[in-house]
This record gives C-alpha cells, sequence and structure tokens, in this order.
C-alpha cells in the first residue's frame, strides 16, 4: 500500500471514530445532557423526570409532568489524557500529558397540551471530542519524526436538535417518540515532524454533515412511587463532506507528494442506545433509590466508507453498557441530595489508539438541587470519573506502543422554571 493511500486510511478513519473524546463515555459517547443526570451518574435518568431533561433520555417520561417545563444549563468537562511509556519502532520517546477543558450546553422546553398530550424540543449533544497532542510529542530524536503522525489534534462535535411528543394512554401507561436532527463536524490535524515548512503538516482535515434520527420511550407507573422506563435512540449515519490536504512523506525516500482530496462523501456511522430505568421512592422516608441499564451498539462502528464506495478503514469495536445506581434524599421543601456510581464498559478490543484513550470507566458523581423560588430550581452536580490503564500497538506509519489512561472531572449547573 502506499504512503498516500496509507494517509487516506488511517487519517479519514480517526477524524470520524473520534465522535466525542472528552473522556466521559467509553467509545466516543458523551454523557452531559443534565447537571442533575451528572449528579446521580444518569441513574435512573430514562425515567424520573425532575425537569425537562427528561427529554433527552425518554420521551414518554414528559408525560410525568402535570406543568410545561424549562430547563437550560452547562456541563463543564476538564479531561486528563496521559500517554507514557511511549516508544516507536522499539526506541523510548516522550509521552504526552493532554489535558482540555470544554463547556456542553443544553436547552430543553416541554409542552404540556393537554392531560393527555405533551410536546418538547431541546438542544444538546450526545458525541464529541477533543485530543490535541502538543508539538513536541515525539521528541527531537532522529528517528522520531513520523511518530507526530499519532499524535497532533483530534477535535470533533456534534449537536442533536430533538423534536419530542408524548401521549398518555392511561393512569400506568405512557408512551413517547422523537426526531433526532444530528450535525456533527470534525477537525484532523497531523505533523510530520520534519522541519521543512512544505514537508511538515501531514494532514489538515475539516468535515460536517447532517443527519436524522429517531427514537422511542415507554414509561410503566406501578403506583405513585414506583415507576419504570424504556427508550430506544436510533442514531444516523451522517453524511460529512470536506477538503482534506494530505502529504505523502516517505522518511526513506525523497519523494514527497501534496494531495487535495476534493468532494468525498464519508459516511460516519453512530451507535444507537437502548436504556432502561427503574425509580422507588422508599415508604416512610425521604429517601428513593433508582437505577439504569443502558446499552450502546458500538459494533455498527465496523468500518468507514465513503458514499460513492471506497472503504477507508476497518475497526474491531464491541457493543457497550452502562450499569449506574444511585440515591435521592429529599432534605426539606428546599433542598434535594443525590449521588450515584457507573461502570463504564469500553467500545475498543483488540484495535487501541493513542488518539482515542478508550477503557473501562467508573463514575463517582454528586448534586443537589435547591428550591430557591416556587417554580425555580438551581442544580448542581459533580463527576469524578476513572479510566483504567491501557496498553496500546499501532502500526499503521512505524510501530507505536504506549499506555494510555484517560480520567476526567464534570461539573454541571442548570436552572429549570415550571409554569
Amino acid at each position: 500500500m502506499n504512503k498516500k493511500h496509507l494517509f487516506s486510511k488511517t487519517l479519514l478513519a480517526a477524524t470520524i471514530t473520534l465522535a466525542t473524546q472528552q473522556a466521559t463515555a467509553a467509545g466516543f459517547q458523551l454523557n452531559a445532557q443534565s447537571a442533575t443526570g451528572l449528579g446521580r451518574a444518569f441513574a435512573g435518568d430514562a425515567v424520573i423526570a425532575d425537569n425537562a431533561s427528561v427529554m433527552s433520555r425518554n420521551a414518554a417520561a414528559m408525560a410525568l409532568f402535570d406543568s410545561s417545563q424549562f430547563s437550560g444549563g452547562v456541563n463543564y468537562i476538564k479531561t486528563d489524557i496521559d500517554v507514557s511509556d511511549v516508544t516507536y519502532n522499539a526506541q523510548p520517546i516522550d509521552g504526552a500529558d493532554n489535558g482540555s477543558g470544554t463547556p456542553v450546553p443544553n436547552i430543553y422546553y416541554i409542552h404540556r397540551l393537554n392531560d393527555q398530550w405533551a410536546f418538547g424540543a431541546g438542544i444538546y449533544s450526545n458525541f464529541g471530542t477533543s485530543n490535541d497532542f502538543d508539538d513536541s510529542f515525539g521528541g527531537s530524536k532522529l528517528f522520531a519524526p513520523t511518530a507526530k503522525f499519532y499524535g497532533g489534534t483530534t477535535e470533533v462535535k456534534s449537536v442533536n436538535f430533538a423534536l419530542t411528543a408524548s401521549y398518555r394512554i392511561n393512569e400506568q401507561f405512557s408512551v413517547g417518540a422523537g426526531l433526532d436532527i444530528v450535525h456533527g463536524s470534525g477537525k484532523l490535524k497531523r505533523e510530520t515532524g520534519f522541519k521543512v515548512p512544505a514537508l511538515s503538516k501531514a494532514l489538515d482535515v475539516e468535515a460536517d454533515g447532517v443527519g436524522i434520527g429517531w427514537n422511542l420511550g415507554a414509561v410503566y407507573e406501578l403506583d405513585e412511587r414506583n415507576r419504570f422506563g424504556f427508550a430506544y435512540h436510533y442514531s444516523p449515519e451522517i453524511e460529512a463532506k470536506g477538503d482534506m490536504y494530505m502529504l505523502d512523506a516517505n522518511p526513506k525516500s525523497a519523494t514527497f507528494d501534496q494531495n487535495v482530496i476534493d468532494g468525498q462523501t464519508l459516511l460516519m456511522p453512530l451507535p444507537s442506545m437502548a436504556e432502561f430505568s427503574g425509580y422507588h421512592e422508599i415508604k416512610d422516608t425521604k429517601f428513593a433509590v433508582h437505577y439504569s441499564v443502558q446499552w450502546i451498539g458500538w459494533s455498527a462502528f465496523d468500518e468507514l466508507n465513503t458514499k460513492e464506495g471506497a472503504n477507508l478503514n476497518s475497526y474491531e469495536w464491541q457493543d457497550g453498557m452502562h450499569y449506574s445506581i444511585g440515591g435521592t434524599y429529599f432534605l426539606n421543601d428546599a433542598w434535594t441530595l443525590r449521588a450515584g456510581y457507573m461502570y463504564d464498559t469500553a467500545a475498543q478490543d483488540k484495535k487501541t489508539s493513542i488518539s482515542v484513550p478508550d477503557s473501562d470507566r467508573q463514575w463517582l458523581s454528586a448534586g443537589a438541587s435547591y428550591h430557591f423560588a416556587k417554580k425555580h430550581t438551581i442544580d448542581v452536580g459533580f463527576t469524578y470519573l476513572m479510566g483504567e490503564e491501557v496498553d496500546v500497538t499501532e502500526d499503521k506509519l512505524g510501530t507505536l506502543t504506549a499506555t494510555t489512561q484517560a480520567n476526567a472531572i464534570l461539573a454541571g449547573v442548570q436552572y429549570s422554571y415550571s409554569f
């Protein structure tokens, strides 16, 4: 395979692979839809319905409100991605400690039409990433320049514009459905490590596109203290277009070739998701327990192709799972306290990457709500996310080995109002 084709397959593939890596969930999923969910590790989020953000998890849960609802806020994600014990072609080189901070806003409105119908609209994100290697990655040793090919900048963002509706069938059953318009954009830059300006840039890619998804949900209320929710979200395959600059740079030869690929359409498969949640208030106490199990269809991301039929890369990703449990304590009329724990399984299996430091993760979460006036609430949430160490081997352009670990701190604030 020539170097030009190699760059095309590897780097275009990486652009799409990273459709969220603020390191907040396995693969490239982003869990940052609300501060309340963040404060309980999203345990029970498909059925708790304590503010309008529930429409992002389960449209049917909008039927649980007896009035219209507004909610808006921002979650701030601070990541720490450590790349250590790095070797390139069996020679040790400098590692990297990549950190970034990103705000992720959200806004929701649910309009209760009557006792049976409710409609919602929201803007939030399910996927997004940022991992930026410093220019010094790979060091200055003569054998190291091409190692910079594995670093660089990777940035992908997605915005979900949601329209939902719910219908209450009777006192116990409610159903819901929604339409998701997902806009995704990606940026990918790679450097060769060569000092000559004309030969330093290996790749500069920017692409964006839109896909249409949908979701279905249901809620069953056993009684006023116990209820269950289920939701399925079909994620679309985004068609993305953009320009790509590539440099075919072979350090073992004196030949270099610049190339711009234009007019191609990338097919970006995003994983669908299914979630089951339960919520139970304990009688004669101020305490409730809640939980969620979520499936994420990462196996859909088996390969990356263009609409024109070219195969750019293949993957061996596996479906993932979230298991979360939490508790809520109703301290008094003004204060509600919550906490939660989540175990999140990795999407990557046999193939790993320093640009996507994926692993199983554990969440430790806490949060609170302050009802400072009638119909007005401020929510805060905090999570410390711990990733595992993963041994990585990449051999697309020379052989690079490393150990990666991704941790994160997430903090959110949110304002909610009931009409």
